[in-house]
């Protein structure tokens, strides 16, 4: 795991396309919650702000936090992964809709009938099988829970612009 992690980049090399937080304030958020993150996570690789300027943060991995862990149950909005290991398909189900969000989760196996049998008791709007965070504008893209209501993309995001009207005929008068 470690090594994996670790094979992230080098960060002094900006091909790896480090992007920088949206502000200052968010920067000093997702900072904030990594340094607390140390204390409920074991951290195995990154955490530490890149380069003297700007808004940068390296690529960060958390392993197996506290159930409690802030940098577990809250949406952190910057470059954090929290991986957490798991024996059985109950017990990941459990970890994964036992969450007050539910935007998008992803399914990783090379079994299609697991990952299909998974992601229908999955609680987000979106679940990628072999990957996270692919969109298509035809497909609609939302969240269930505190991740939001309705749906971008696709022919179910017109109908959030459009109000239906009904007009009922009766031509036997």
């Amino acid at each position: 795991m470690k090594a994996a992690a670790a094979d992230l980049g080098d960060p002094q090399d900006m091909s790896v396309k480090l992007g920088p937080l949206v502000d200052e304030t968010q920067f000093e958020r997702v900072k904030g919650m990594i340094e607390r993150g140390k204390k409920e996570a074991e951290l195995v690789v990154g955490g530490v702000q890149h380069g003297d300027t700007g808004c940068f943060m390296e690529p960060t991995v958390f392993l197996n936090p506290k159930a409690d862990a802030e940098i577990y149950r809250q949406e952190i909005f910057g470059p954090v992964a929290v991986i957490k290991t798991f024996r059985a398909e109950e017990e990941v189900l459990r970890f994964a809709n036992d969450t007050e969000y539910g935007l998008m989760s992803g399914v990783f196996t090379s079994n299609l009938t697991r990952a299909l049998r998974v992601s229908a008791h999955l609680d987000t709007g979106v679940v990628g099988i072999n990957c996270v965070s692919y969109m298509n504008m035809q497909a609609p893209f939302g969240g269930r829970k505190q991740s939001g209501i309705g749906r971008e993309f696709g022919e179910y995001a017109l109908r959030a612009y459009t109000e239906p009207k009904t007009i009922l005929i009766n031509m036997n008068v």
